[in-house]
């Protein structure tokens, strides 16, 4: 499901338990996919269609938001339009093969809209290149790049290499083997030292299978995807007018604590003192953890359906029918 699909449901569910209840949505992104949509739904500006390659050099459609506020021209870019995960049926899931390669063509419709600044969102990717392709595809535009405010939006912020990098962490969910694993890291390492060693350290270089270093080595600067969207929608002000927020993703687990969108939304609340729940396809973490990262509670699909193979059968309609669970729960 996507952000706004997700939110309409647990919407539906909260009503059908809470009708007068005042719900309102909002869907977020915290750099992966939906980040372009979610900021033009907020933000408005207008939207660029642009030609790009998928992951394994297929033509699909993607598109840029061209925002002139503020007094200077941002284009923001999805860099999961071209090499996102979801672009992959289970069966081509190959980080050896997949590529960044058509990332470029959305960094160059954004220097050819006259952008002062360019903020990228990374995650979701199907890919561990470490941005190689798209470094290649670029060419000369790639002095280009460095001429402008180019900002690295992740939804991490693990380093390239070593057991908290790029391929440990993320390359299973991609495709990777145990066997596959040692060749993407010296590859990564390799690529690393071609183009900036001191950089694969940075936090967020490991993010999008490495994309960040690449756009580090553009001269780019990190800026935690989550807090980009939170303060560009003005999410504060929301929460501070609200009794209780809801968010989630698909998976509540050790990787949102290293900085993705839910844990962002819920330290929001604690500084607002407003309870943040949970709702998520499954949680891997503990209560402790639960509490630790702010939230009121965390509730999963995977126990309402029974397994996780059913809450990804139901789909939106075990979503909406946990959100009915809970609305009733919090309503006692």
């Amino acid at each position: 499901m996507s952000a706004g699909e997700a939110a309409d449901a647990i919407a539906a569910g909260w009503r059908d338990a809470a009708a007068t209840d005042v719900v309102k949505t909002l869907p977020l992104s915290d750099g992966g996919p939906g980040f372009v949509a979610v900021l033009h739904a907020g933000l408005h500006g207008r939207l660029l269609e642009v030609e790009i390659d998928d992951p394994l050099g297929r033509p699909v459609r993607g598109a840029v938001l061209v925002d002139d506020s503020g007094g200077r021209r941002t284009v923001y870019v999805e860099s999961a339009q071209a090499c996102g995960l979801h672009l992959l049926q289970p069966f081509e899931r190959d980080p050896s093969r997949t590529t960044t390669a058509g990332v470029a063509a959305l960094l160059q419709a954004a220097l050819v809209a006259a952008a002062d600044r360019i903020v990228v969102g990374l995650g979701g990717s199907s890919t561990n290149d470490g941005g190689s392709g798209m470094i290649e595809k670029l060419g000369a535009d790639a002095d280009r790049l460095r001429a402008v405010d180019l900002v690295v939006a992740t939804d991490v912020d693990n380093p390239l290499l070593g057991p908290l990098g790029a391929t440990a962490v993320f390359s299973a969910q991609k495709g990777a083997t145990p066997d596959m694993m040692p060749v993407l890291e010296e590859r990564l390492a390799r690529f690393a030292d071609l183009i900036g060693p001191e950089l694969a350290q940075l936090p967020g270089a490991g993010a999008a299978g490495g994309l960040g270093l690449a756009l580090f080595a553009l001269g780019g600067h990190r800026e935690s995807g989550a807090d980009l969207v939170l303060r560009e929608l003005d999410v504060a002000g929301l929460i501070a007018a609200s009794d209780l927020v809801v968010t989630g993703e698909g998976s509540l687990d050790g990787q949102s604590l290293a900085g993705k969108l839910p844990v962002r939304v819920a330290a929001g609340c604690l500084d607002a003192g407003v309870p943040c729940i949970a709702i998520a396809g499954r949680v891997l973490l503990g209560r402790p953890q639960v509490a630790a990262a702010g939230f009121a509670g965390a509730y999963a699909i995977e126990g309402y359906a029974g397994s996780l193979e059913a809450a990804i059968t139901l789909g939106a309609p075990g979503l909406r029918g946990l959100a009915t669970r809970v609305a009733t729960e919090w309503r006692r």
